[in-house]
């Protein structure tokens, strides 16, 4: 990585702070504003429609520019990067039993409560986004 850079989504998670502290929707220039690094005004303003596109964001129209405010906490944003991992992969099963054999005990338990607490709450997967289908 070159000298300077910061790792990948280190810029998303800064922008997504700026949105977090906020007490209203913020326009690009009002997030650049904030974050008091050198970043170019179109390197926020890819940085939030790319978060935006992911739905991590909300936009409103504000004059010419938009308005943005969070509406994933930080939980929702690792749940949702989860999933486009998922997404990605070959093999869903897969990659579910890879990352189920590297959870601790605590973690595995855990899990385990999650989906008898979502097995009740929609039972035979029904009314529930995706379950049941395939990804390929």
């Amino acid at each position: 990585m070159a000298k300077g850079r910061r790792p990948a989504g280190a810029l998303e998670t800064e922008v997504l702070a700026a949105l977090w502290a906020a007490t209203e929707p913020m326009t690009p220039a009002q997030v650049q504003e904030s974050l008091r690094a050198e970043l170019a005004y179109t390197t926020v303003m890819t940085i939030l429609t790319r978060l935006y596109e992911k739905g991590a964001v909300s936009r409103e129209r504000v004059g010419r520019a938009y308005a943005y405010a969070a509406v994933l906490d930080q939980s929702g944003i690792a749940a949702a990067q989860m999933r486009a991992l998922l997404d990605r992969g070959d093999d869903r099963t897969a990659v579910l039993a890879r990352f189920v054999d590297g959870l601790s005990g605590d973690d595995e338990r855990a899990l385990v409560e999650l989906v008898r607490r979502a097995g009740r709450q929609h039972p035979a997967g029904n009314g529930r986004p995706g379950a049941g289908e395939s990804s390929g």
